[in-house]
């Protein structure tokens, strides 16, 4: 079974000493919490996921879910596993208080997202999708639904899905065609198919709310149709308790390529019974929020999956022996050395370790903008994290879930032929990472949201709030002959991000499709500009530390050598994917069909 060490330190190093979440009064509920109660709450979570989640993701992918008489059934100890993870009270730990919640900042239950990812993806989608299913409503539901739905989403009691794609509509949600008759008194008949429904069905809970995008009989054509319903798998009675199952059904599970222990289901509604979430014809919106939930936690998953995959390449490479080093025996009592000291086995783990870390401290950024969105009691505050926290969404879901497919290809590498095959775990680590590229709008989708809407359509406004972060900080240590390594490796990056802005802005009023042409670059360019701007941050905070006699002296100075070799192996990337966005994308947009 694959080994796992949860990064408590470097969480500790996150929250306190780079974002400094404990200083953070002028957030509401931040007052309530300090380091000693987080560390708790981590540990705790981090001895949950290990103890309990790790051990059934290997069997959970190898039995993967079944369905038996119109029932699915998920994996042996799926059911007991998160009957402990709702009485620990895990799935409590950021919603609303009034409603049963712990109140948590995001900044805080990012990272125990992270672990239940890392230990086990496919059983950590039950919870995560219920989150986006009580975030929707909470947000967008009257309070009679709030009221009927919202405490038993937060303790985990019931679980909630997401329905939007269709066989026909995935990306396009204009083309959808469920409908939505109304019956009276807020309530509709709701019939369709959905596809590819992630924990659309299961034996986890007694009941599932699915909302659902369909239109009414009077909807307008296209996305400004669309209406968001509240469809329980059970109806539910005035006084709460459950009553006959609705007319919904999992007609099949999905063959798929990973995350077996997941339920992906197909989901028949007809004629069930659902209440509309917010106004009529604005179920779009209403989704948007949680999807924005989804794509923030999507990112953690490649960022999980990668992290776990990296500790046992680690593991393997420090055991493994194979060879000798070129510079000479390193190991004489061996027969041969560790696969450690050969030069492309430690570039992919530095490249593993560097993205990771770097990740991470951007995870805890995005999250944190939005405990500012929220919780900030100046408007004009929150309003500008709203728009940093959206500038980055395509980062956090896009950039970050390709690097991580990456790097646990690069980990499985490590292992050569053992990673090939299922006993060392790492080929699950692959095929369950894939998915995170795709879903909730594929990676592709996510770099033309960052280049058409983030971009263009605000001519550029919440970048320019980013670069009016970047630009101060860096002269601040501009003149710290300590910072130098890591601030000209931004600055460098900054630049070509900067002039392949200047570069798609220039053409797209006469060449619209250099958008969709130049946006994967783009996109790369951002992210590894961005974890740049991480790492020189981290890099100041550990300087800072050792000069100021820091206890921990290797944690410190091991943050500055990966900064070091991130700005060296990652930051200078940004040169050749600049010339990506200038050169290849703009032959794209000119060659014919027989090109192809």
């Amino acid at each position: 079974m694959p080994i796992y060490q949860a990064p408590l330190r470097d969480y500790q190093f996150i929250l306190n000493e780079l974002l400094t979440i404990y200083n953070r009064t002028d957030l509401q509920g931040f007052d309530e919490i300090d380091a000693e109660l987080v560390d708790a709450i981590l540990q705790g979570v981090a001895d949950f996921t290990t103890e309990v989640m790790l051990p059934l993701n290997g069997s959970g992918d190898v039995e993967g879910c079944q369905i038996k008489e119109g029932q699915v059934i998920t994996p042996n100890g799926f059911k007991e596993a998160y009957q402990q993870y709702v009485d620990n009270g895990w799935a409590t730990l950021t919603s609303d208080p009034h409603y049963g919640g712990q109140g948590l900042p995001e900044s805080v239950g990012i990272f125990a997202t992270e672990m239940n990812t890392s230990t086990n993806m496919a059983f950590a989608m039950y919870p995560a999708l219920t989150h986006g299913a009580y975030a929707a409503i909470h947000a967008h539901g009257s309070e009679a639904l709030k009221a009927k739905y919202l405490e038993k989403l937060v303790s985990g009691e019931w679980t909630g899905t997401m329905n939007l794609t269709e066989s026909h509509a995935g990306t396009d949600l204009a083309l959808l065609r469920t409908r939505a008759v109304p019956m009276g008194e807020n309530t509709y008949a709701v019939s369709g198919e959905k596809i590819f429904i992630s924990s659309g069905d299961h034996d986890l809970t007694d009941n599932i709310v699915h909302l659902v995008l369909a239109r009414l009989p009077d909807a307008p054509e296209g996305v400004k149709g669309i209406s968001l319903f509240a469809v329980p798998k059970y109806l539910i009675k005035d006084d709460g308790s459950l009553g006959s199952k609705n007319s919904v059904e999992a007609t099949a599970l999905e063959h798929k390529m990973g995350i077996h222990g997941n339920s992906t289901c197909v989901m028949l509604f007809d004629g069930a019974i659902g209440e509309l979430v917010g106004k009529p014809h604005q179920g779009l919106r209403a989704m948007f929020t949680m999807m924005n939930e989804a794509r923030l936690g999507v990112g953690v998953q490649g960022l999980g999956v990668s992290e776990i995959a990296y500790q046992n390449a680690l593991a393997y490479a420090k055991d493994r022996i194979q060879g000798r080093a070129l510079s000479g025996v390193k190991a004489p009592d061996m027969a041969a050395d560790p696969i450690l000291v050969h030069g492309d086995i430690r570039r992919m783990l530095m490249a593993q370790k560097a993205f990771n870390e770097g990740a991470r401290a951007l995870m805890g950024q995005q999250a944190l903008w939005l405990d500012e969105s929220h919780r900030n009691s100046s408007e004009e505050a929150a309003a500008k994290a709203s728009k940093l926290a959206a500038l980055f969404t395509p980062i956090v879901k896009g950039f970050v879930t390709d690097q991580g497919f990456k790097a646990c290809v690069d980990a499985q590498q490590v292992f050569g032929g053992h990673g090939y095959i299922h006993e060392w775990g790492m080929e699950q680590f692959v095929r369950d990472s894939r998915i995170a590229m795709i879903y909730e709008g594929t990676n592709g989708v996510q770099a033309l949201d960052l280049v058409g809407r983030k971009l263009l359509s605000d001519r550029g406004e919440a970048l320019t709030i980013w670069s009016d972060m970047v630009k101060p900080f860096v002269a601040e240590h501009i003149n710290n002959e300590a910072m130098k390594p890591y601030l000209v490796p931004l600055m460098d990056a900054s630049n070509d991000l900067e002039k392949a802005t200047g570069f798609i802005s220039t053409h797209v009023a006469t060449n619209p499709d250099i958008i969709g042409a130049a946006s994967m670059a783009y996109m790369q360019i951002f992210g590894i500009t961005s974890l740049a701007w991480m790492w020189a941050r981290m890099a100041a905070v550990a300087i800072q530390a050792l000069q100021e006699g820091a206890e921990n002296e290797v944690f410190y100075r091991t943050k500055l050598s990966t900064a070091e070799f991130y700005m060296n192996y990652w930051a200078v990337q940004t040169r050749s994917l600049r010339k990506q966005v200038e050169s290849a994308s703009l032959q794209l947009t000119t060659l014919s069909n027989d090109n192809f």
